[in-house]
């Protein structure tokens, strides 16, 4: 935070998520710690570098700063202005309903995941149980004694 404190267009801080800034974290998705968004503040991306500082001091000096939006429509190609025309001749209900869509398409895919991920942790703890339960009864029906009875029958020696 203080290699960018002062910057006229980057700004690095850090938000406690169990006391005062809560609600901001949880306004934009924070699910563990730690966590590191960046980019436009109403539209707040997860960081996915590396943590060490050189990798963070990278990351800032090559991707914080301005960038597309509707205050920065310079730094926009065509395509983002495209967008943002689109969405600024849309009324305000109807830029509410299209942004609760979409944030019902993020919910719902992020209740896709837990459930899946719920059944693919079924499936492997059955799984593991059957191949627990194989290993079990390969012993107990006699590996052990096969193995002793050969070694004594002259059968190769192994050296532990």
């Amino acid at each position: 935070m203080a290699e960018f404190e002062g910057s006229a267009d980057r700004l690095v801080g850090d938000v406690d998520c169990t006391a005062a800034g809560k609600p901001l974290c949880d306004s934009n998705g924070v699910q563990g710690f730690p966590t590191i968004k960046y980019g436009d503040p109403n539209n707040l991306e997860d960081y996915q570098g590396g943590r060490d500082f050189d990798a963070l001091k990278k990351f800032a000096d090559e991707s914080l700063g301005p960038s597309c939006g509707p205050s920065n429509i310079d730094l926009c190609d065509d395509d983002q202005k495209k967008e943002i025309e689109k969405y600024t001749g849309m009324s305000a209900d109807e830029l509410d309903a299209a942004i609760k869509t979409a944030e019902e398409g993020l919910k719902e895919a992020e209740e896709t995941f837990k459930t899946d991920v719920e059944k693919l942790q079924k499936t492997y703890e059955g799984l593991m149980k059957a191949k627990d339960d194989a290993i079990a009864a390969i012993k107990a029906g006699g590996l052990g004694m096969m193995k002793s009875v050969k070694a004594s029958a002259g059968g190769a020696k192994e050296e532990l």
